[in-house]
């Protein structure tokens, strides 16, 4: 199938699909997502009236199971090292922080679904300005779509994709499982992605699993959550190139894009910076402020996309979501000011990097493995198979650190397993992703907690 037929125009026969989706999305979300009792499964249905089961995704599971051991957003007492947002506060080096926003009597209307012009064109010269230096081909307005966050882009793509077999790996972020869940047109293929190999995959290996698998799309997060792996250089340049030469749609996900603490680098990673065409080649980039810029409760995210696709992603938003909020988009464009910019992502490596070191370091100590090399995000993805029991797994870990009033994730919510067809212990069932997006502060005490648990046991 060709990489853009799917990527087809929304018609009535998808909004057809969409209506079938939802439909038959409740036979194929499994419970066993979410371990409870019987009796207290069928309670939860019956109070649920005419709603299915849903489980909440990983990091809003350990929120929801922190709650019972007193655990609420915000809480002093409590520290989030599971959290999957960057320290929002002052950073040394960074610009000020905005504390208010104007709004223009026109912004209480709705606006455009793909996002306002301003915002599209800024997001366009950024890219340009940092990956399109001397390339013929550049992005413009008519190439971005924005959305109210990342996992809301997602849901466009989900929705805007034809019939198609899509490869994904594990460990991934946690949310591309319900999203596969949810769409029944895909059709998930996985790739393990293996700790002996540092959970990386050769291009070379990759390109024959997709010939081999008669792949349509690839959706990967890169900087990857949790692992921390980057995929740059020339390893990224022979993915894009594998994509034009295989027809192979990219789903790049790249919020983590400017954590990148790779030796002699400077500067954030992207396929764009790759792309021959950007009207041509298969490759489709999701980002946004949540993450690099630090401004999660935003809601801004965006896609970068030849202009056929954000047609389609436009058409998506259309009947899911309506398009973004006007005021925030308009505020977007200053934190997007190239000398602001570059400020605010300096700024931001310089501290995560350090905090990268110190929680590395740290669970080393602890008798924690951190396999591989990792280089980008802020998680550090590590085995506590060497711990005394109860610590051996992420999940006995987790419930031990809630008694600490500390938060983790357990390493199986990030084995990505849509419907739950693969069965048997999880590879993934002794890793935990310790996050160090908390201020220095936080995270050190964070820490020095985990290790007085440890050396208690």
């Amino acid at each position: 199938m060709s990489a853009w037929i799917c990527f087809g125009l929304l018609s009535s026969e998808l909004m057809r699909d969409v209506k079938a989706t939802i439909a038959s999305a409740e036979n194929q979300l499994q419970v066993q997502q979410v371990e409870s009792k019987p009796e207290d499964q069928a309670e939860h249905v019956e109070s649920n009236m005419a709603f299915r089961q849903l489980p909440f995704m990983g990091v809003i599971r350990v929120n929801d199971l922190a709650t019972e051991h007193g655990f609420r957003m915000g809480h002093p007492d409590w520290i989030n090292l599971g959290q999957g947002q960057p320290e929002v506060g002052e950073l040394d080096g960074a610009p000020p922080r905005p504390s208010r926003i104007d709004i223009d009597i026109a912004d209480h209307a709705y606006g455009a679904v793909e996002g306002i012009d301003e915002l599209r064109q800024a997001v366009a010269a950024h890219y340009n300005r940092l990956y399109r230096n001397g390339k013929a081909s550049k992005y413009t307005a008519e190439n971005v779509a924005i959305s109210s966050g990342g996992r809301l882009a997602l849901s466009r793509c989900g929705a805007a994709l034809d019939d198609v077999r899509l490869g994904y790996f594990t460990p991934d972020y946690t949310a591309y499982e319900d999203l596969m869940t949810t769409f029944h047109r895909l059709n998930p293929v996985a790739i393990e992605l293996d700790v002996k190999d540092g959970f990386r995959i050769d291009p070379n290996e990759l390109q024959k699993k997709v010939v081999q698998d008669k792949l349509g799309a690839l959706l990967i997060s890169n900087p990857c959550n949790p692992t921390g792996m980057i995929i740059q250089g020339e390893e990224l340049s022979a993915w894009v190139e594998m994509a034009r030469q295989q027809d192979c749609t990219l789903l790049m996900d790249e919020f983590y894009s400017h954590f990148n603490y790779s030796n002699g680098a400077d500067g954030p990673v992207s396929s764009a910076e790759y792309v021959e065409d950007v009207n041509i080649d298969p490759v489709v980039i999701f980002d946004g402020l949540t993450k690099c810029f630090r401004y999660p409760g935003w809601r801004v995210g965006w896609v970068l996309a030849p202009k056929t696709v954000i047609r389609a992603f436009t058409a998506a938003g259309s009947f899911l979501d309506g398009g973004p909020s006007r005021p925030i988009q308009k505020a977007a464009v200053d934190i997007l000011e190239p000398n602001r910019a570059d400020q605010e992502t300096n700024a931001l490596r310089a501290a995560f990097s350090q905090k990268q070191q110190i929680t590395i370091t740290r669970l080393k100590e602890m008798g924690i493995d951190v396999p591989g090399n990792p280089q980008g995000t802020f998680y550090v993805f590590a085995s506590v198979k060497n711990l005394p029991k109860p610590l051996i797994t992420g999940e006995g870990f987790m419930n031990e650190a809630f008694k600490h009033q500390v938060l983790t994730v357990p390493g199986e919510y990030f084995d990505v397993n849509p419907n739950r067809l693969r069965k048997g212990v999880s590879p993934l069932e002794s890793f935990v992703r310790f996050s160090f997006g908390p201020p220095k502060e936080q995270l050190e005490q964070g820490l020095d907690r985990l290790a007085k648990m440890i050396a208690a046991m």
